[in-house]
């Protein structure tokens, strides 16, 4: 645990910085429960999967490969792990995926977003976006709205944002230029993947109003996990000298968004930004509705051009 974190207090929720996926689940029961999640194969994934199946709940496991959702669940799931493939920035592998949960799954009670890439170093692109925000949101959004249908009618999606989403190009997505080839910066396009994630969970949430589903987003806080692999050396050395000062575990990161996807508490939250297992305030262009819905349009408007 690290300095910051022993001086830290539980807030509204009971929780806080400090709690961890197994505390903020604790007398929690998901018998019965079915709940998807992305990224599995490591770190917050990895984490949430494990917990969720400690709990009891069958959790369908992805990762960028079979073998890579194999591993993790034969690891982590306690024999109620089903492995899955879903490469979010390859269309025929999501879609592949969506296939599989609606023939043989039963509704699934959660939905969680977790996996993601950050600050690639070079700009790369999937079928002309960049490629931080086609996989973090664009492989999101192709899976979640075509997984609605299969949506249990009290089901939650738990989207994974990250305060990085406060650092974003001035106009917050910039709609002319998605492929990012104007000034690239690793950390500004990674802001704006995490300001679509938030967009998209307040954007779901009003399309799910009037129902008992729901949709949210967090920041987990900052964990030395692998999807920093892509910073310089530097950097990651670096960090690794401030993580016992400051850095969240591993199960301190997976709470929050284990606390949304599981605790009874949270089935009231509708359209919120949380972090740290409370409501959060969010930047305000997170909270742009109108930038929201040209998000939504402009990403339907992806999925419809794409091949598969």
């Amino acid at each position: 645990m690290s300095l910051y974190a022993l001086l830290t207090r539980p807030g509204p929720s009971g929780f806080g910085y400090a709690s961890t996926a197994e505390e903020v689940t604790a007398g929690v029961r998901l018998d019965g429960k079915t709940i998807l999640v992305t990224g599995c194969s490591s770190g917050l994934g990895r984490e949430t999967l494990r917990v969720l199946t400690l709990r009891g709940a069958t959790v369908l496991g992805t990762a960028r490969t079979l073998e890579g959702a194999r591993a993790a669940c034969e690891v982590a799931g306690a024999g109620r792990a089903v492995p899955l493939a879903c490469e979010l920035s390859d269309p025929a592998s999501v879609r592949a995926c969506t296939r599989v949960v609606a023939q043989t799954a039963p509704p699934l009670d959660a939905i969680v977003c977790n996996a993601g890439i950050m600050a690639l170093p070079v700009r790369r692109t999937a079928f002309g976006i960049e490629l931080q925000l086609f996989t973090n949101h664009v492989g999101h959004f192709l899976l979640v709205t075509s997984l609605l249908p299969r949506l249990a009618e009290d089901g939650r999606v738990v989207v994974v944002s990250s305060a990085a989403h406060l650092r974003t190009p001035r106009e917050g997505i910039r709609f002319d230029d998605l492929g990012a080839e104007r000034g690239y910066s690793p950390w500004t396009a990674y802001g704006q993947s995490k300001l679509a994630n938030v967009l998209f969970a307040k954007a779901l949430a009003r399309r799910l109003e009037g129902s008992r589903r729901t949709a949210n987003a967090l920041h987990p806080g900052v964990i030395q996990t692998q999807l920093g692999r892509h910073m310089p050396a530097a950097l990651r050395v670096g960090w690794g000298l401030v993580s016992p000062l400051a850095f969240k575990s591993v199960s301190q990161g997976a709470a929050t968004q284990t606390w949304l996807a599981a605790h009874p508490s949270t089935g009231a939250l509708r359209g919120a930004y949380c972090a740290d297992c409370n409501v959060a305030r969010p930047s305000r262009l997170a909270e742009d509705a109108a930038l929201g819905e040209r998000l939504w349009e402009a990403t339907e408007g992806i999925v419809a051009r794409l091949p598969g």
